[in-house]
């Protein structure tokens, strides 16, 4: 099974939602880290317990950051930054689409939290 990855810069990657063997198979792609941008009870994704447990059979960080798609705010931008300062890359993130995680990436290198 393959995985859908948009690579943004050369340590940091997004993607659609993930299944428990596709976050199992990111540590043979390099990744080291990962983090998780949907928001509970959203249709359509595995259990977080599945989800965290293949990361840690995989040996990668993971980090569960929920985000509001229609309404990101500027404390959900500055945790994007502070995951993205202390975790280990590369990093891949991902939500339903990718969109959520892409404008997460996008905002933080712009620098908005800083503003």
């Amino acid at each position: 099974m393959s995985t859908p990855i948009n690579w943004l810069a050369a340590d940091f990657a997004v993607a659609p939602q993930l299944s428990p063997d596709q976050v199992r198979a990111l540590a043979a792609q390099g990744f080291k880290s990962v983090i998780n941008n949907r928001q509970e009870h959203e249709p359509g994704q595995p259990p977080e317990a599945e989800l965290r447990a293949a990361a840690a059979e995989a040996n990668l960080r993971y980090e569960r950051q929920p985000v509001n798609p229609a309404q990101i705010r500027m404390e959900d931008v500055a945790r994007f930054a502070e995951l993205m300062e202390t975790l280990p890359r590369p990093i891949l993130a991902f939500c339903r689409s990718g969109s959520r995680s892409s404008i997460l990436y996008r905002a933080v290198i712009e620098g908005v939290h800083r503003r």
